[in-house]
């Protein structure tokens, strides 16, 4: 059987390993916890190719216990209860059980919930691991039962360690070297995958970093459009165009492109930025985010990127009110909790007699033929008081507007 490279270059002890000192560190969670002598069941979260597995691995080891994997994904339940009633029926169950379930978070509830009777009484530690954010795959009681721990991606200097450890020469130039860690995205068995690709190229002459493609393929983007770093990303674009970072707005832009997201999802969330960040300070800027997505509408992929591109650029420069945004929330508060409320009967239409009997309409002032063009009327329910939703601020094309919400508010105190 030939052993991946991966398997033969995994460290054996918790000194050998790569990356997540602020676990296996000096004062890390890892390193007091061995120092205690008593395993603690945890969670492992982080991106592949952090270490998650072999620093379950390590973690066992450290205790001397009876080390058993799982994978969420090929077991279930019945294989777990069957594993753990064989381990108590041999003579070694005097040692400490640690089950490892690998991809925990593709347990459903009544799966995870099975898991909680052995670890409470002390029958198994749990290690699980998972690349989810456990706030949304794992339920609260299993949860409260584990020690989370989040792992970080590997980092350039991680990554030149690993390389340094191979002991094979390498046919790459160094600048290809350097393009080889930049393609592993913090990836560490990527990385090492790709190695093993590199096995079977001549020694000479060396590849050089434009040649690196054709041995090699660079790591995917770390993305699902259904999962958290979705998500995240989104987040981090709008917030980077709220606050007025055109450079960081696009290179988040072209983390999700990259990372195969719907360019149509893009565009609907810049028009919702234009009108929840920017509003009426730039009129321009809702023009502009629509007239992008029409634009990739017509050319779609790749051509049309450059104009959502556009869109971003417009809205991270564009002066910021969130005013319209906060008016609309409160208007939509005050409007639920007095829907029961009709209009004046002044501002309502009589088209009918019985309609005009009852006073509809009655009294009221046609606004093109008052001075000013203003009426000062009524145009809220008698019974409520009048709320004030909208206050422009000082940014943009909203000085503006905030001068003509003045200038009708002294028309209707003088009416």
């Amino acid at each position: 059987m030939v052993v991946p490279l991966a398997e033969q270059l995994r460290p054996q002890t918790i000194e050998e390993m790569v990356g997540q000192s602020h676990l296996i560190g000096e004062n890390g969670f890892i390193t007091k916890s061995i120092a205690t002598g008593r395993p603690l069941s945890i969670l492992l979260w982080g991106p592949p190719g952090c270490g998650k597995t072999t620093l379950a691995r390590l973690y066992a080891k450290a205790f001397d216990g009876q080390f058993i994997t799982f994978s969420a994904v090929l077991h279930g339940v019945a294989d777990l209860k069957k594993t753990i009633q064989k381990a108590k029926d041999t003579p070694l169950f005097s040692r400490q059980l640690i089950i490892f379930i690998d991809e925990i978070h593709r347990f459903n509830k009544a799966q995870q919930d099975a898991l909680l009777p052995f670890v409470e009484d002390g029958t198994i530690t749990l290690i699980g691991a998972t690349t989810e954010n456990p706030s949304f795959s794992l339920n609260n009681a299993l949860l409260s039962r584990l020690r989370l721990l989040v792992l970080n991606p590997l980092t350039n200097a991680d990554l030149q360690t690993l390389l340094a450890r191979y002991e094979k020469p390498l046919p790459l130039t160094e600048e290809a070297k350097s393009a080889l860690v930049q393609m592993a995205s913090g990836d560490g068995r990527h990385l090492i995958n790709m190695l093993e690709n590199l096995s079977s190229a001549p020694l000479e002459p060396l590849i050089d970093q434009e040649q690196l493609a054709e041995w090699v393929q660079k790591r995917p983007a770390l993305y699902d459009k259904g999962d958290e770093g979705h998500y995240n990303l989104i987040s981090a674009l709008h917030k980077s165009i709220r606050g007025s970072d055109p450079d960081a707005a696009l290179y988040w832009f072209a983390r999700m492109i990259e990372g195969g997201e719907d360019p149509k999802f893009l565009a609907r969330r810049l028009i919702r930025m234009a009108s929840e960040d920017i509003g009426l300070a730039d009129p321009d800027a809702l023009e502009i985010t629509l007239s992008a997505w029409r634009a990739y509408d017509q050319l779609g992929s790749p051509e049309g990127e450059l104009a959502l591109a556009q869109a971003v650029l417009y809205l991270a420069l564009a002066p910021k009110s969130n005013a319209l945004y906060v008016a609309f929330k409160q208007a939509s508060e005050h409007a639920k909790s007095t829907n029961q409320h009709n209009p004046p009967k002044i501002i309502l239409n009589a088209p009918t007699k019985l309609m005009k009997g009852l006073d509809y309409g009655k009294g009221y002032k046609y606004d093109h033929d008052e001075p000013h063009g203003f009426s000062g009327q009524n145009y809220f329910p008698d019974e409520i008081d009048r709320p004030s939703f909208y206050h422009p601020v000082e940014r943009g094309f909203e000085r503006e507007m905030k001068k003509r919400l003045y200038y009708f508010k002294k028309l209707r105190e003088n009416h």
